[in-house]
């Protein structure tokens, strides 16, 4: 009877009929539609490919099945996809009716239509079909004996047309598999743009045949072949993403100058007291590649001929290794500080009716249109490119808010106004280690603005922006993923879909199935507490690392000097993330005992509060012959201690006053111990505050 019992169960669990609140799709699609039954695979499961697509298709379907078979392990009888039309029975049939071209506007809509013999996906372009592979692969389920498909029909479309990640290079330079393994991670969420910057102030990244100086002095031998670009391009393209460059100008300049020094702003002072500007005699302002973070003075000369001369050969090179329509031209933070101690520039905005630097900038900016239109491309820049007299063709990447003294969506605002086509940042700095909510909940629309019909087309959408200056090849994935796959979401789904308490739950899902694109964002986290626990248990390690998140904001690299770009990174503070884990349980714990304060809820809230006062002694024991751990003893013992006078008060045994509590509370919001602050702390200071202490 036992046995018919079990037999039973299983036959009810791989009939049951699935619902909406078990998937852990993401994006989550426009339409789905669950309906009675389910396809279970085989080891015979095939797939058909039809219609018209792009070639693109044969590696993506392939690939598709690699991931298919490495999640269920069945052993599939079909390998590679190699031509249309290969097994015209095959119980998965895809229809593209044309070859998608890889850009803006293209139509990447699908629908998925799964029955209980068949599964179909039909779409326009071969870049629809891709998705709705992602989709399926995020859809399967399975019981105790197979995996299965539920029923459904699922119709899908973006609602942005630009879904980007950028990528800085420049400050850690990141070798060829990373930024291909983050390529993989771009289109598993649908995202279709990689914003590629490649040059900044603290090195250049890309081969130059005809200018070597580039790559000789300003890289450090750290730079991408064409070949490698290429291959990186190519790569991008199979997966249905454009690749955008970014060469920096004119500010943030040390690397460009560090090799053409005869093109910068500064003034030297000669021997005598006299000045002379770089382009008038032979004396030559000198310049080195920056080590540290932040905004420096080196900028470009907007008054030198040669400095154009410079540039358009520079694109003539660079532009033909990126077939996509958009160059980054960055224009972002120059200061003009070079520009208003040099008389000769000074003069020439008077002789050129140019009242501020911010003109003269877009004099310089206008000059490299046609230099970028005679390959091809339209030119995009930061917001700081926008006045008056810029070229309307010009899009406008907004990146300031609320920290640069902006209001929240304004500068996308006031581009869309101006009649420019807008991309938006702001709200989507993942290297800033703000919480996932806080960009969840960032709408490239702005609410309340009240934009026509004809501007809300002029905002393209949003790009996630990963700053690398405290990001290394070890630990950049966990600073983009699983946050980017939330925005993916925010940039593709319906602007209703806001859930928050639904999103973590699907992303907890979807941020292990990153990695078996070859993601590390889970994996290397160990790698760095092994190497802090001198190869002991890191068990303590990271149960505090989940109470623990790196400091916000920019306040981890105090002034930008703290870390150069050749500081170890590979401390605690680089194997946690924002939004620890066990500090959103712990803050749910805390909610579900102030509204009932029953004995079960005590026991979970005293369960975590006894959990860390063991930490700590575990931490210092593990200290005894580990170094690197004696930065994080001041913070685990004053949670430690918060912890226990807890304990006694839940246990109603505490001789604290209120405020010597209190202060043993406010000691946890501690930021000046391993460059992390605790992310329990608020949910301690929620539960203290319920107590009534005399």
């Amino acid at each position: 009877m036992k046995y018919l019992f079990v037999l039973l169960l299983a036959g009810l669990t791989s009939s049951a009929q699935v619902q909406k609140e078990q998937l852990n799709l993401m994006p989550w699609p426009q339409s789905i539609v669950l309906n009675d039954g389910n396809f279970t695979l085989t080891k015979n499961f095939k797939v058909n490919i039809t219609g018209n697509p792009n070639p693109r298709i044969f590696g993506g379907v392939t690939r598709f099945l690699r991931r298919l078979d490495g999640r269920t392990g069945i052993f599939f009888e079909q390998g590679f996809i190699t031509k249309l039309n290969e097994f015209p029975t095959a119980e998965l049939q895809i229809n593209c009716d044309k070859s998608g071209k890889i850009g803006l506007y293209e139509d990447e809509s699908y629908h998925l239509d799964i029955k209980k013999g068949k599964i179909t996906i039909n779409s326009t372009s071969d870049l629809g079909a891709l998705h709705g592979l992602e989709t399926l692969l995020q859809i399967m389920q399975n019981n105790n004996t197979s995996f299965f498909f539920p029923n459904a029909q699922i119709s899908d479309f973006p609602r942005f047309t630009w879904r980007g990640l950028m990528l800085d290079v420049s400050r850690h330079f990141q070798p060829v598999d990373v930024v291909k393994r983050n390529l993989d991670g771009l289109a598993a969420m649908k995202m279709n743009v990689f914003h590629w910057h490649l040059v900044d102030d603290q090195g250049w990244r890309i081969e130059m045949k005809k200018h070597p100086k580039l790559i000789e002095l300003a890289s450090d031998g750290m730079y991408y072949t064409q070949e490698e670009i290429k291959n990186i391009v190519k790569y991008a393209d199979e997966r249905g993403i454009l690749i955008v460059p970014e060469i920096d100008v004119p500010g943030h300049g040390s690397a460009i100058l560090t090799a053409y020094p005869e093109i910068g702003s500064k003034l030297i002072t000669l021997t005598g007291g006299t000045t002379e500007k770089n382009i008038q005699g032979t004396a030559i302002a000198t310049y080195g590649i920056e080590r540290n973070a932040g905004i420096f003075s080196p900028t470009l000369d907007p008054t030198n001929p040669k400095t154009y001369q410079l540039l358009s050969e520079l694109f003539d090179e660079v532009c033909p290794l990126f077939p996509g329509s958009y160059f980054h031209i960055g224009g972002d933070e120059n200061e003009g500080k070079d520009w208003d101690s040099n008389p000769k520039i000074q003069e020439f905005k008077k002789k050129n009716n140019l009242a501020t630097n911010h003109e003269l900038q877009t004099y310089f900016t206008m000059k490299l249109i046609p230099m970028l239109k005679k390959h091809g491309k339209q030119l995009m820049g930061w917001e700081e490119i926008l006045t008056k007299n810029m070229s309307k063709e010009a899009i406008i990447h907004a990146w300031r808010g609320p920290n640069e003294g902006v209001v929240a969506g304004q500068s996308l605002i006031d581009a869309v106004k101006k009649g420019y086509k807008s991309v938006m940042s702001n709200g989507f700095y993942i290297d800033l280690m703000y919480p996932i909510e806080s960009h969840y909940l960032n709408d490239p629309m702005p609410k309340g603005a009240n934009l026509s019909a004809e501007e809300k087309a002029r905002v393209l959408g949003g790009e996630a922006t990963m700053w690398s200056e405290l990001a290394t090849p070890t630990t950049i994935d966990s600073r983009v993923w699983p946050r980017t796959a939330a925005i993916a979401e925010r940039l593709w789904s319906s602007e209703n879909i806001t859930d928050v308490a639904n999103m973590r739950k699907r992303l907890e899902v979807v941020s292990f199935r990153l990695e078996e694109l070859g993601l590390t964002h889970i994996r290397n986290k160990d790698v760095i507490l092994r190497n802090i626990a001198n190869n002991q248990n890191v068990e303590a390690l990271n149960d505090f690392s989940n109470v623990c998140e790196p400091l916000k904001g920019y306040k981890r690299n105090k002034g930008g000097t703290e870390y150069q770009m050749y500081s170890p990174f590979t401390l605690f503070a680089d194997a946690c993330t924002p939004d620890a884990k066990d500090a959103l349980a712990f803050d749910a714990t805390v909610d579900q005992y102030l509204g009932n304060k029953s004995l079960e809820n005590k026991i979970k809230v005293t369960a975590f509060l006894n959990k860390w006062i063991a930490v700590n002694k575990a931490l210092n024991e593990l200290s005894a012959n580990a170094p690197l751990v004696q930065p994080i003893l001041p913070l685990a013992k004053k949670l430690s201690d918060a912890s226990e006078q807890l304990v006694l008060v839940l246990d109603n045994k505490s001789t604290l006053k209120a405020e010597e509590l209190k202060n043993l509370i406010e000691q946890c919001d501690a930021k000046d111990h391993a460059d992390v602050e605790l992310a329990v702390f608020k949910s301690l200071k929620k539960l203290m505050q319920n107590f009534d202490l005399n």
